[in-house]
């Protein structure tokens, strides 16, 4: 019978759920609104073109542009305190053990170990990887740099991260001088390039540098709807803006760093806005879709909150590289017309099912057989916004340790992870019918983060095995 399937390692209830005692715990603010669906929300996906990939291209040198003023940056706040739910009073019911609140000697050790492996001349980064894996300790600005390394921003190399860093950074005040232009600007930048040209002086004379009526080309002219014209491409860009700034102000309402009214609050959103925007121009084949806010706010977070005084006020520059090489390995997971493709969203779905039912396939045939859940219906989000909303956001960065330290990509370990959320919570779901199972599979039970992750690593052991 398929329970002949089921390993004894799972048989432990230690990886059941008991019944709940009381109603599950409610869906997290921002999900209401990135609960996705690709039935209900085409309209919420930007217009893609045939190629997809995630290309940086190299600017070419700029023209003559007038620089913005500097945005001022505020100075940062005591960091938020956020408590990991591995703590004892977050514990869900699948836990038989008890956790402290504070650092174990397990993370004080590991920490260490990761200072040392990051003070050395060339950092062996496979060590890195393995000590990141079982999650970084949060202090002395280690997750920033682990994370920088694993996502290739920073080479192995300590003497040459100056260099490296002092060249991408310049690079991204390129993009935003170049892509952050208004087109009255650029036509104005146009005319003074052609004036100069026309008059060997180098003297813009008649008009100041004001075009007349009869010299303003069609593609300069703001009424324009030819493919080329500036002012075309402006008004499309503004409609992706203007879905930018919504998503980036409802980007987790329950931490003051990314909300409220404070300066240092908006200077975060204005980074996140700046970074959605320049990726969205440089990426026409994917621009921006809903819910990329969502994972660029913890490469953010981390970036912004180093003790590095210098790094953290390039943190939106290191982030934007980082979020590119992230999003490189998710890019198709986000084109909608490569959706029933064998890279698409919908047959990565179907992996988290054919792995579910390689480990567990009695859970698997009452999922998805009896009672008729679709993982699509729960997958879809967890897949694409890779667990961002699953979780409280310090659960969250812990996951993420284990997602960039894998060798291969995330997202092996991505469904993994998933395919140990449904084990971990077995015996409520196969307790439960349709709807009781998608209200548990949609608003997902705290747990013990580190127990979870040792279910997925044993996914990981039994498949090699």
């Amino acid at each position: 019978m398929a329970k002949n399937h089921v390993p004894d390692w799972l048989n432990n209830s230690l990886w059941s759920a008991r019944t709940p005692q009381q109603s599950l715990t409610p869906a997290k603010t921002s999900n209401e609104s990135k609960d996705v669906n690709r039935s209900a929300n085409s309209a919420s996906k930007s217009t893609v073109g045939a190629e997809s990939p995630v290309n940086m291209p190299v600017p070419m040198p700029p023209p003559a542009v007038i620089r913005a003023e500097p945005r001022p940056v505020p100075p940062r706040p005591k960091a938020e305190i956020i408590v990991p739910s591995n703590s004892s009073n977050c514990r869900s019911d699948d836990e038989n053990g008890s956790s402290s609140s504070g650092p174990t000697a397990e993370d004080i050790s590991r920490q260490a170990q990761l200072s040392q492996e990051l003070s050395r001349k060339i950092i062996n980064l496979g060590e890195v990887r393995r000590l990141a894996s079982q999650g970084i300790p949060d202090g002395a600005g280690i997750r920033a740099i682990v994370w920088k390394l694993l996502l290739g921003y920073l080479p192995t190399e300590r003497a040459s991260w100056p260099t490296e860093l002092a060249k991408k950074r310049s690079q991204y005040k390129q993009f935003k001088e170049e892509l952050l232009m208004n087109p009255s600007e650029i036509a104005r930048r146009l005319e003074k390039s052609a004036s100069l040209e026309n008059d060997g002086t180098g003297t813009d004379i008649e008009g100041k540098g004001v075009l007349s009526r009869s010299e303003v080309i069609q593609g300069e002219h703001p009424l324009s709807l030819g493919k080329s014209s500036i002012w075309n491409q402006f008004f499309q860009d503004t409609e992706i803006i203007e879905q930018i700034d919504r998503d980036v102000k409802r980007t987790h309402p329950d931490l003051h760093f990314f909300s409220g009214d404070t300066p240092f609050a908006k200077s975060n959103q204005d980074a996140l806005r700046i970074i959605l925007v320049i990726f969205s121009k440089l990426n026409p084949g994917i621009r921006y879709v809903q819910g990329m806010n969502e994972i660029l706010a913890p490469l953010f977070y981390v970036f912004r909150n180093d003790p590095n005084e210098e790094d953290a006020a390039m943190a939106e520059a290191d982030t934007f590289f980082c979020f590119v090489e992230l999003l490189s390995g998710f890019r198709d997971h986000f084109c909608q017309q490569l959706d029933n493709s064998v890279v698409g969203i919908r047959s990565t779905i179907t992996r988290l099912s054919q792995l579910l039912k390689g480990h567990d396939e009695e859970l698997w045939r009452h999922l998805e057989v009896t009672t008729n859940v679709n993982p699509q219906f729960y997958a879809f989000r967890w897949i694409t916004l890779l667990l961002t909303q699953e979780f409280n956001f310090a659960d969250g960065l812990l996951i993420w340790d284990t997602l960039l330290s894998d060798p291969e990509g995330p997202q092996e370990t991505l469904l993994r992870i998933c395919c140990a959320m449904l084990i971990i919570v077995r015996r409520r779901l196969l307790a439960g019918d349709f709807t009781s199972n998608l209200k548990l599979l949609q608003n997902y039970p705290s747990t013990n983060i580190s127990h979870l992750l040792y279910v997925a690593n044993k996914l990981r052991i039994t498949s090699a095995g």
